[in-house]
């Protein structure tokens, strides 16, 4: 980042520097939180000097309750309009005018008041636009299944730098991963996945098809990397960090060289043999979690067929019989969560749409 510092930090530094003294000095009895949260590579830590060509630089989201948003958010918004400083350490506080799709801009200014990014806004409403729910109501099994991860990872990561409402953290640990039971659901649904395509980079390989077996791999090495992500109790974030956030795996230093041999493989037999290692080490990472009896990690056959495969239905249908939730277990389908089976940003970027999914389910 310019001058080595990045967005979580700078927006840490510009509430303690700026926001925070005027809010005390102008609000002295108003009760807050403040946080980097939602949209943004610098939310999930993986901003880079790129970041800061669109919507990066120092802002908050300032959270009130309902009567203070209601009474005071318009107020605060001017008021730190009139007050904040141009700039803090180096970077313009100012931002322009959205353009066409919604992006802001740091623009530098001199004088006048300041068009900054601390938005007032309620837990509630926050939460409820990012995932269609009420954070303080129930939250059901089919609920979980349709919140995509990367929406999860906005209320989940990024930084808060005060919680006065007493409530931001807590509603923060109630999403910070799946219940177990739903977890296991999960689970059993990507070892699901696998199972239904293990075998075809090998048949593809073996009628000439390299192109066909390089993708049926790249797919492979996709769901591999996300039963990972599930049994290191991690959300994935979307496609164009899912491979840093992979990286930050305890299993990468292990998995990340065999993944890279199957993509690089020149010819199927040699993208099968790294597969198999792949396959034999999240296998043994299976077991290490004691959520069902140990199965063997090791390949085999595919029946009569000579593709080397882990059976990976094996390790679904054992993890489905260690469901004791009513709830999860009458759930028919094996489809797992909107992640597993749906991956178009028009879907999992519009929370009316995503909570229509429960219907898959019932």
């Amino acid at each position: 980042m310019p001058q080595c510092i990045s967005g979580l930090r700078l927006s840490e530094l510009f509430y303690h520097e700026a926001v925070k003294p005027i809010l005390a000095s102008e609000f002295p009895s108003l009760r807050y939180s403040a946080a980097l949260l939602g949209s943004g590579s610098e939310v999930l830590g993986y901003d880079t000097p790129l970041s800061t060509d669109h919507h990066w630089g120092p802002r908050l989201f300032l959270f009130l309750s309902e009567d203070d948003d209601e009474r005071s958010g318009p107020a605060i918004t001017t008021c730190l309009g009139e007050r904040l400083p141009h700039r803090i350490h180096g970077f313009s506080t100012n931002f322009g005018e959205p353009d066409e799709i919604g992006v802001q801009l740091r623009e530098e200014i001199a004088t006048g008041p300041v068009n900054h990014w601390v938005r007032p806004v309620t837990i509630r409403a926050f939460v409820e636009r990012l995932l269609g729910i009420d954070p303080y109501g129930p939250i059901t099994a089919l609920d979980w299944l349709t919140f995509p991860e990367q929406r999860l990872l906005e209320l989940t990561a990024g930084a808060v730098y005060h919680d006065g409402l007493g409530e931001l953290n807590a509603v923060r640990e109630r999403f910070a991963y799946y219940p177990h039971d739903v977890w296991l659901y999960v689970l059993a649904a990507q070892w699901k996945r696998i199972s239904q395509e293990e075998a075809f980079m090998g048949r593809c390989g073996d009628v000439g098809d390299e192109l066909g077996s390089r993708i049926v791999a790249a797919r492979l090495v996709r769901d591999l990397m996300r039963l990972c992500f599930l049994m290191e109790r991690k959300y994935a974030p979307y496609s164009k960090w899912f491979g840093t956030a992979f990286s930050r795996l305890r299993c990468a230093g292990e998995l990340g060289p065999a993944f890279s041999s199957v993509l690089s493989a020149g010819a199927w037999r040699e993208r099968e043999r790294s597969l198999s290692t792949a396959y034999q080490v999240v296998a043994r990472m299976h077991n290490a979690l004691g959520i069902t009896g140990a199965l063997d990690e090791h390949v085999s056959p595919y029946h009569s067929r000579p593709y080397l495969v882990i059976n990976a239905v094996r390790f679904a249908e054992a993890i489905r019989e260690s469901i004791t939730s009513e709830e999860v277990g009458k759930i028919a389908v094996d489809i797992g969560a909107v992640d597993q089976f749906a991956d178009s940003t028009d879907l999992t970027a519009n929370a009316r749409l995503f909570r229509k999914l429960r219907a898959l389910y019932e």
